[in-house]
């Protein structure tokens, strides 16, 4: 079971009890002289600029950076998110040492460490914790029994063929509803299982195989190889009758009201009574969203044609995979070589410590992070940027009273919707409250489950109550922004206010260009083909006039041939539809950036440093901010199942459209970056 963030920006980019922002106020300044922020020592300067910006911004960092052997990518976000975890270290052994009080956030922490950190006792404990859970799948003696089950797997967040969500309903964003979706697969998307004429994906689900085969023999099952066939057979078959990654970035699509009295009319003979009543929510709910009907209904028919010894042996490799980090190393071994070095290109696996670190934080992330805020989140940045957001609002302001395709009416309503807009920096006004959740030291397994369930009871006990406008989806350390266009928030969280996105030491010219295009991507997401589908309460209502949802369904089908025509890996292009919503919000996060970086100017001439005008050191900014270098096995992941275009693209991709861009570095026909006036779009 998971929090549901509708449009969050994954690759990474508080309080909604904010002081209105005061549109274009007075940036607040640092103490002392400020440098320009632009890392010369990346440029590769045999590129021209004009053929390929990204390259010669960052190409020298390219040519001489390696991938650390623990990490399938490295650049801007994963050294940053990279940086913040020995500070969590820190934190977290800081309070090991403190012998805190039971029943205390900091015990809690400690114990959840110091139990994953005793490798001894994981050893010595075996698949001991494992053996009720077995136990409860081999007690299935009749398919009648499985939704039961699924609800425990869903609570304990084990993956099961659905999920199940609590979120806002979408057209009546006052209530939380139930959401129920598709799931269960092994690899990434379902053209890992279908997909023959790829040698590379057939390949990596060959080897899928073989790795559940492994998985299960050393969980001492004599029909391993039998088994691991019976389980890629059962998730192709999932795979057939699945959406693709396309069809379900549809809001409207993906909004399909079920009475619960009714469900048993879109899956025959599935005992949803059972499930809810397992889960803890029957009564409490009249009805659920049925995120994809149609593979609900393709589901019953997959269980009922499958025998029930199949669905144990799957059932019991999920939970198996879902527990390995807890697990003996031999496990956790097989389970990295898998899923880190065939599927992503990683060869050697995270330090212990790390691996321990991300652990406290997936369950007590903002209990740390309160920590976290308190030692390295000073209060001049979340002024500094609190300045730029507002900044970037009133410059997206403006800029939807000047656009040429879009009429009065339909101007209106955006900026009804742009001034409803909550935006949250740092960290939450409220943290969140930890004292049920129960922890024990020495029970790594247990603590997993627990730190699940935990999570899974918070999203379903929101049922029936008021919408939590003060809560967060991302915990202040996570180097990561969203948009959520329920609640019509743009999310900061603190670890992403760090160089080379936000410099406080740096002058604002490369911090518009390279937080404010962040920031401006996240506003913009309310904007794009997605978010522009809900209005400012957080409903699914069309506030379109039928004239403007055409121009700009001819813009964005503009961006999606462009985008659809890079190639990251050979024989691999990106998805021009999957990620059209991340391309609209780089174009128009880019050019609403630098609007806003005039608008600060006050009509004064940018100080020219390092013989760079203000004009070109925003976009250098804007690059430098895209920075990154990954391995091919992790690129083809990406290009599979991420709606973000890959970092050299949405640098290069979004400015090819910016005309400024072109007046800052005199790009000309003939140039590679060169797009013809005609052919560059510009949404907002």
């Amino acid at each position: 079971m998971k929090f549901k963030l509708s449009g969050t920006l994954a690759f990474a980019i508080a309080s909604s009890a904010f002081t209105p922002y005061l549109f274009g106020a007075e940036a607040t300044k640092p103490v002392g002289a400020l440098h320009s922020g632009v890392l010369t020592q990346y440029n590769d300067k045999a590129v021209r600029i004009q053929d390929d910006f990204y390259r010669h911004v960052n190409g020298g960092w390219i040519n001489s950076t390696e991938i650390p052997s623990d990490r399938s990518s490295a650049g801007a976000f994963m050294d940053l998110r990279e940086a913040v975890v020995p500070r969590l270290k820190d934190i977290v052994e800081g309070l090991s040492k403190s012998k805190p009080a039971a029943g205390t956030d900091a015990q809690k922490i400690a114990d959840i460490y110091s139990s994953f950190m005793d490798a001894k006792n994981i050893e010595a404990l075996g698949l001991r914790p494992l053996q009720a859970d077995f136990a409860k799948i081999d007690a299935l003696s009749d398919a009648k029994e499985i939704p039961a089950l699924m609800a425990w797997l869903n609570r304990v967040s084990i993956k099961a063929p659905y999920d199940v969500q609590v979120h806002q309903d979408n057209k009546d964003a006052t209530k939380y509803v139930v959401d129920l979706s598709q799931s269960g697969l092994g690899l990434p998307d379902r053209d890992y299982y279908l997909k023959d004429d790829d040698a590379k994906l057939k390949g990596v689900r060959t080897k899928y195989a073989e790795h559940v085969a492994k998985m299960l023999t050393l969980a001492g099952d004599p029909q391993a190889e039998a088994h691991s066939a019976e389980v890629l057979a059962f998730e192709t078959e999932l795979a057939k009758v699945q959406w693709t990654k396309v069809d379900l970035r549809d809001p409207i699509k993906a909004y399909n009201k079920v009475d619960v009295s009714k469900l048993d009319e879109l899956t025959p003979g599935y005992d949803w009574n059972s499930y809810l009543q397992a889960l803890g929510i029957k009564g409490k709910i009249d009805y659920v969203i049925v995120s994809q009907p149609s593979y609900m209904t393709a589901l019953q028919k997959i269980l009922q044609a499958t025998s029930l010894a199949t669905l144990k042996t799957y059932f019991k490799w999920q939970v198996l995979s879902g527990s390995a980090s807890q697990l003996p190393e031999k496990f956790a071994d097989e389970n990295f070589a898998f899923y880190s070095t065939t599927l992503r290109g990683i060869p050697v696996q995270e330090v212990r410590w790390k691996r321990g670190v991300r652990l406290v934080d997936s369950g007590l992330g903002e209990s740390l992070g309160k920590l976290y805020v308190a030692k390295h989140f000073p209060a001049q940045s979340k002024a500094r940027m609190e300045t730029l957001v507002g900044n970037l609002l009133l410059a997206f302001k403006q800029s939807i009273d000047t656009l040429d395709w879009m009429s009065p009416a339909t101007k209106l309503e955006a900026q009804a919707k742009l001034a409803a807009f909550t935006p949250k920096i740092g960290y939450p006004v409220k943290w969140k409250d930890y004292s049920a959740l129960q922890i024990n030291k020495g029970d790594p397994i247990g603590n997993l489950r627990k730190m699940r369930s935990f999570a899974s009871q918070i999203e379903l006990d929101k049922l029936g109550k008021p919408i939590d406008r003060d809560e967060w989806g991302m915990s202040p350390q996570t180097v990561n922004a969203y948009y959520n266009p329920e609640l019509n928030e743009i999310v900061f969280p603190a670890a992403i206010l760090q160089p080379p996105f936000f410099d406080a030491k740096a002058d604002d010219t490369v911090n518009y260009g390279a937080i404010g295009a962040i920031i401006g991507h996240e506003i913009s997401h309310g904007f794009d083909d997605q978010g522009a589908q809900f209005d400012g309460k957080g409903n699914l209502r069309d506030w379109w006039t039928k004239e403007d949802h055409d121009k700009f369904a001819a813009k964005t089908a503009v961006l999606v041939k462009q985008y659809s025509a890079f190639s990251p890996v050979p024989g691999y292009n990106v998805n021009g539809e999957l990620t059209l919503g991340e391309n609209i919000a780089d174009n128009s996060g880019a050019a609403i950036a630098y609007k806003a970086y005039k608008l600060s100017l006050k009509g004064n001439p940018a100080p020219v440093m390092g013989g760079l005008t203000g004009e070109q050191r925003f976009f250098i900014g804007f690059g430098q901010a895209w920075r990154e270098k990954m391995r091919e096995q992790q690129a083809i992941v990406l290009i599979k199942s991420d709606p973000h275009s890959p970092g050299e693209i949405r640098a290069n991709g979004t400015l090819r459209n910016m005309t400024p861009f072109y007046d800052a570095f005199g790009l000309k026909d003939g140039d590679k970056m060169f797009l013809q006036p005609a052919d560059r779009v510009t949404i907002w």
